[in-house]
């Protein structure tokens, strides 16, 4: 699985820098206009579109046929992916929080809450919408799974909307806005684990010959 990390770093290397250089230069300039923190909610889904870069470059350079005379399994394979998604959604995370120390270190008031809510926010869409598009990518062919990368992040948001409105019911969700969203992320790490054994049962299936 380390050879197929490395394969989708060196792919997307290009892309990964310029994201992290982006989103330092955002988190610098929103700061005039909104609490920088907030970028973490953005940081980590931006990050992840290298992961869709990779699978593109797979598609097209056909590498897909040619690693199945290799001795990497297709579990290794989709759990390349996942992880490689996992990784850049945490750099994503971390990149946003550059600013932010830096912002603090000069006097500017960012709490360790709103970090906490605002991360927990991020990661939640990203983690729901890459259950939804990663599997998907295996699925369809890369045009269509593309469309559904952009959309899963519209799907993502609002099943979190959805979740908001359900916990509400059990308890105010204004009054323990952290706790609600913690319970939203854990409940997002479920649905990646279990969409990363759906991709694996659609990756066998699939005719790669």
């Amino acid at each position: 699985m380390k050879g197929v990390l490395v394969k989708d770093l060196y792919i997307a290397r290009s892309n990964v820098l310029v994201t992290i250089v982006s989103l330092i230069v955002l988190g610098f300039g929103i700061s005039f206009l909104m609490e920088t923190g907030a970028l973490l909610v953005l940081a980590p889904v931006v990050a992840t579109t290298a992961v869709f870069i990779s699978i593109t470059s797979d598609a097209a350079s056909k590498w897909n046929k040619n690693v199945i005379t290799m001795p990497v399994s297709r579990n290794q394979i989709i759990g390349g992916k996942f992880l490689f998604y996992i990784l850049l959604a945490i750099l994503g995370m971390l990149t946003a929080l550059i600013p932010c120390v830096v912002l603090v270190c000069c006097g500017m008031d960012i709490t360790l809450y709103s970090l906490c809510l605002y991360g927990s926010i991020g990661m939640s869409a990203t983690l729901l919408a890459g259950g939804i598009s990663l599997p998907c990518a295996y699925l369809f062919d890369p045009e269509k799974s593309q469309i559904v990368f952009m959309m899963s992040f519209m799907a993502g948001t609002g099943i979190i909307a959805g979740l908001v409105i359900f916990l509400n019911l059990v308890f105010p969700v204004k009054e323990h806005i952290l706790l609600a969203f913690s319970i939203i992320f854990m409940i997002s790490v479920i649905w990646f684990l279990i969409s990363y054994r759906i991709a694996v049962k659609v990756y066998w299936k699939k005719d790669i010959t």
